[in-house]
């Protein structure tokens, strides 16, 4: 007969095993390879899988300008020039809200995401770092204050607007008053203060 003990401490042990195996089995990435056929702007990307399947990319770990905010095209050339017509590995583990897979871009071993901000093109979206690695949220807020430092891309600008306030700000406003960058934005205060 085993003793009383004896039991709970087999339950024990094997929850014990159990446990990692089911939250390893939750948190797996999935990993996408393919060519990019498509870069809507600074932080997203079509890619086109062996199978023929695309799949819509936001670039995790980073916000990029608007394309109707200073430096949104340019943001959106310089992925385009990182990544367009290449192939690329995604690890993804997520969707947002727009269905849009999210996750880290690589080219040749290269990390898009990354590159993006240190060449000033694209914030680290502080906003959703606790998804991110530490050593990711460490490496890319360096790399922001490196290209802020050394006035790359966006930090050109004398007050440089984050996407997020822009976005926001563009919400409150009516269609009509959209800011088109092509005219002029001499009625807008706070579109003055992000002109380059």
């Amino acid at each position: 007969m085993m003793p009383l003990l004896e039991k709970p401490r087999r339950a024990i042990a094997a929850w014990s095993l159990l446990i990692p195996l089911v939250l390893v089995a939750g948190a797996h990435a999935e990993v996408i390879s393919g060519r990019v056929v498509g870069v809507a702007d600074g932080d997203t990307v079509t890619v086109l899988d062996g199978s023929l399947q695309q799949h819509k990319i936001r670039l995790s770990g980073i916000d990029a300008p608007e394309k109707r905010q200073p430096f949104g095209q340019r943001s959106k050339e310089s992925l385009s020039g990182l990544v367009f017509a290449r192939q690329v590995t995604v690890e993804t583990d997520k969707k947002d809200r727009y269905g849009r897979e999210v996750g880290r871009v690589r080219i040749d071993g290269i990390d898009v995401n990354l590159e993006q901000i240190k060449r000033g093109f694209a914030w680290h979206y502080t906003a959703y770092a606790k998804e991110q690695p530490w050593s990711d949220r460490r490496t890319y807020a360096a790399a922001e204050e490196e290209a802020r430092v050394n006035l790359r891309g966006l930090w050109r600008d004398a007050q440089p607007v984050p996407p997020w306030d822009f976005r926001k700000h563009r919400a409150g406003r009516s269609v009509a008053r959209v800011y088109d960058s092509t005219q002029s934005n001499s009625g807008c205060e706070f579109c003055l203060k992000s002109r380059y």
